[in-house]
């Protein structure tokens, strides 16, 4: 019987896309000659991931998981919507969020290199999928929040099943404060931030080539002006701009918060809760965002194609 290596497994991996553990039973099955494994798993259906690789993956599902005093987020994407209703599909994402919870990383090559609980890698179980459902799918992002004390908040706009949907969104509190009532507010405000979309916590937190950018717009605006005065103009333009991007300083949408800012809500909180609450930090992961999207055909023209 042939020994079967670890470089051979890689090279086959390269040339099909398949999974690390089918690419180890082709070579057993074939005595180890890489070409025959190719045509295994070729006749098997399992060399169909390298193939659908290059295709705009910008549709699928976004998760957050909650354990205790840490939550993940992750995205991960198919080519279109109808795989976001598929079972195993979902079956898949919840299974990368435990993974990424679990070994408590957010970087994408880590979390592929982990171990996934049915066998294999969470990069084989991707390939695997691929070759299952027939759609390119990427595991695209993860974050995470922790608090020493206090909870993670989690919202999921758009739902689909329970922890995935098309916005997730995580939000922590710090603080010593009644569990109850830190929970209540933890969810409100990730609610919020579903909803406006902020760019970052506060001004501190911002990306200098943002703030540049938004400046260089005040400046154009405001062209002839003398210099002292254009540079008020600027400053003010900024402040007004951090109260549309910037959480801590974008008024609740909440009604019963009476107008205040987000940070207004947090400080109120602390003479309810019992002690000092501070929120420090969100995520908001929106599927598909940023990803360039190919215009091709409509469905049933899609379909027709597929026919043929």
């Amino acid at each position: 019987m042939a020994t079967i290596t670890a470089a051979m497994v890689k090279d086959l991996r390269e040339k099909t896309g398949a999974g690390m553990m089918d690419c180890k039973s082709a070579l057993s099955e074939v005595g180890g000659d890489i070409e025959a494994a190719i045509d295994w798993l070729r006749k098997k259906g399992l060399s169909k991931a390298a193939k659908k690789s290059g295709r705009v993956a910008a549709e699928g599902l976004v998760a957050v998981a909650v354990t205790g005093k840490r939550g993940v987020a992750i995205e991960v994407n198919s080519e279109t919507d109808f795989v976001a209703r598929n079972s195993d599909f979902q079956k898949l994402v919840r299974g990368v969020a435990a993974v990424a919870q679990d070994k408590n990383v957010t970087d994408v090559e880590a979390i592929r290199a982990a171990a996934y609980p049915e066998g294999g890698t969470v990069a084989d179980a991707l390939s695997n999928a691929i070759a299952t459902i027939g759609e390119n799918m990427t595991l695209r992002r993860a974050a995470s929040l922790e608090v020493g004390q206090g909870v993670i908040g989690s919202y999921v706009h758009n739902a689909i099943a329970d922890g995935l949907g098309k916005i997730g969104v995580l939000v922590a509190l710090e603080s010593e404060g009644d569990a109850e009532q830190l929970a209540a507010l933890a969810r409100q405000i990730a609610l919020h931030v579903a909803a406006t979309g902020p760019l970052a916590l506060d001004a501190s937190g911002m990306d200098p080539a943002v703030v540049e950018r938004e400046k260089n717009v005040l400046r154009e605006k405001n062209a002839g002006k003398p210099a002292n005065v254009l540079e008020k103009i600027v400053e003010s333009g900024l402040k007004s701009y951090y109260k549309e991007v910037c959480l801590l300083d974008q008024p609740s949408i909440h009604a019963d918060h009476s107008n205040k800012t987000i940070g207004q809500v947090v400080a109120d909180a602390g003479k309810t809760a019992g002690a000092p609450v501070a929120l420090k930090g969100f995520v908001r992961y929106a599927l598909g965002e940023g990803i360039e999207k190919t215009e091709g055909l409509d469905f049933a023209a899609e379909v027709a194609s597929m026919a043929r």
